[in-house]
């Protein structure tokens, strides 16, 4: 394997590991992991899962923002490359 295939499978482990470990972060705590003061006071227990899924839904739709600008962008990309390598066969061929 050459230098960059190596560089660039290190960058997407650790891409991925970081991906993981944000989604391990954010996500909410399952039920019988709760704290026994959340659990004794129904009304923080319900103020907490209100606002987890208001940050979920907000954090999903940051996700899905980028993801759009991404695949925005990778056309934009693909398009100027196109140009490119059009102009030069064209400047080739003379």
């Amino acid at each position: 394997m050459s230098g960059w295939r190596i560089k660039f499978i290190f960058l997407l482990i650790v891409y991925f590991a970081g991906y993981a470990t944000a989604i391990y972060t954010l996500a909410p705590a399952p039920e019988n992991r709760v704290c026994k003061s959340q659990k004794s006071n129904g009304e923080k227990s319900i103020l907490a899962r209100i606002k987890s899924e208001e940050f979920a839904k907000s954090f999903n739709s940051g996700v899905r923002k980028s993801i759009d600008f991404g695949k925005e962008a990778a056309a934009k990309s693909a398009k100027y490359i196109e140009q490119k390598i059009d102009e030069q066969r064209k400047s080739s061929d003379r």
